[in-house]
């Protein structure tokens, strides 16, 4: 049962003589996987790519990004909201049932906010059309729940395959802005969130085609809320915090470049962070070292958050910056894939999709008291001195974890 495990390691693995190879070869040997991690990966891109588009849009056609941060930060917090009641329904109707008309949903709510761009309609029409985007479902979600369903026998491999997903994020979040940052300049201003809207749609499509590998529905169930599982709150603290260390470390990194005249040069920076953020995510999946629970993962994270404070006070250089922001980067994925292997182990079976999309709202409110914070300190102290935020914010989300624990009377 998910809720009787007592620490925070990676389940052991079988013994060795039923044991089965936990490569990635091995995961995508399994019918099925394949086709349903391409639609996944069309479906995901976009999530890196419509916030770029919807700025870079907005901001072109009415002047203002103050205007554009309004209307993005709006979809973000509807995002927060629907996303658990979406997954719910997702546990109870099917994938394909709920995440085909939510994906039509927020397609044509990017549409919406094209043409109500294209042809100055009032703003208020804008901050609708990107709120019907919280539609999205969790894309990453529904991919994690797929492969506890087929890998629900064999706990090795699951941690291997949530360290894929974990990677995949990343790689995702590296691309989306820059295929979205070339798409509306050498195109036109909407290219980006267009295109987002066909990859998501055609993405999505291909991904719950894969009808072998879905996780059956459990209408109406008895089990109670993930908030109510053991150990998920602190869970729940633990993401928030994390979502502040990505939120605040972006917007202090582009105001460090801006600072230092090369803000042209802060999304290859912060790509820098993903790629070894996804690197460590594909190398933990792959060997599993034993011992890391979710509190060393977090005193790791702390530690290396420090490392791009250090770079920009005693150097001033940005070349330095970005190299502390690589290794950095490397103690985010063990982290997330550590978390989310902790969620499905408590998460009752049949809500697990909800109990992932919790976890989901948590990073977002997170990244978006991250970005507030973070810009307040490089306004009102300095760049340099700014980075104290995503090192605060890890440090919080340590000190979160050893003193919550798992949430548990008595352990």
């Amino acid at each position: 049962m998910p809720h009787q495990i007592t620490d925070d390691r990676p389940a052991a693995d079988p013994p060795a003589r039923g044991r089965r190879t936990t490569g990635y070869r091995r995961l995508f040997a399994l019918p099925g996987t394949r086709a349903f991690t391409a639609g996944n990966l069309l479906a995901r891109l976009p999530m890196g790519m419509f916030s770029v588009s919807a700025v870079v849009m907005i901001a072109g056609a009415r002047g203002s990004y103050a205007l554009a941060g309004a209307v993005t930060a709006t979809g973000l917090a509807a995002t927060a909201l629907a996303g658990p009641w979406i997954a719910r329904l997702v546990d109870r109707h099917g994938q394909a049932r709920i995440a085909v008309p939510a994906t039509l949903v927020s397609v044509l709510g990017s549409l919406a906010l094209l043409l109500c761009v294209r042809y100055a309609a009032p703003d208020w029409t804008l901050f609708a059309a990107y709120a019907a985007t919280a539609a999205t479902p969790n894309v990453g979600g529904l991919s994690r729940a797929r492969w506890a369903h087929v890998l629900r026998d064999d706990p090795g491999a699951l941690h291997t395959a949530n360290a894929f997903e974990q990677a995949a994020d990343e790689l995702c979040f590296m691309l989306g802005p820059v295929l979205a940052s070339f798409l509306t300049g050498a195109l036109f201003p909407e290219a980006g969130t267009l295109a987002g809207a066909v990859l998501l749609l055609s993405g999505m499509l291909l991904f719950t085609a894969r009808r072998a590998t879905e996780p059956p529905p459990r209408a109406r169930s008895k089990a109670p809320s993930p908030l109510r599982a053991p150990g998920i709150l602190p869970l729940l603290a633990c993401c928030t915090a994390t979502g502040a260390v990505f939120g605040s470390m972006e917007v202090v990194t582009i105001a460090y470049a801006d600072a230092q005249g090369h803000r042209a040069a802060a999304g290859a920076v912060l790509a820098l962070q993903a790629a070894g953020s996804c690197a460590a995510g594909l190398g933990y999946g792959a060997l599993k070292p034993a011992g890391l629970g979710l509190t060393r993962c977090l005193a790791v994270m702390a530690a290396l958050m420090t490392l791009p404070w250090l770079s920009a006070v005693l150097t001033g250089s940005l070349p330095v910056l970005a190299g502390a922001l690589l290794v950095a980067g490397m103690a985010t994925a063990p982290t997330m894939v550590t978390a989310m292997t902790l969620v499905q182990r408590r998460t009752p079976a049949d809500r697990l999709n909800e109990g992932m999309s919790l976890m989901v709202t948590g990073l977002l409110t997170g990244i978006a008291c991250g970005t507030a914070t973070g810009g307040w300190a490089a306004e009102h102290l300095s760049p340099t001195a700014a980075f104290t935020t995503p090192a605060a914010a890890a440090c919080l989300a340590l000190l979160i974890r050893t003193t919550a624990g798992d949430g548990r009377h008595g352990s």
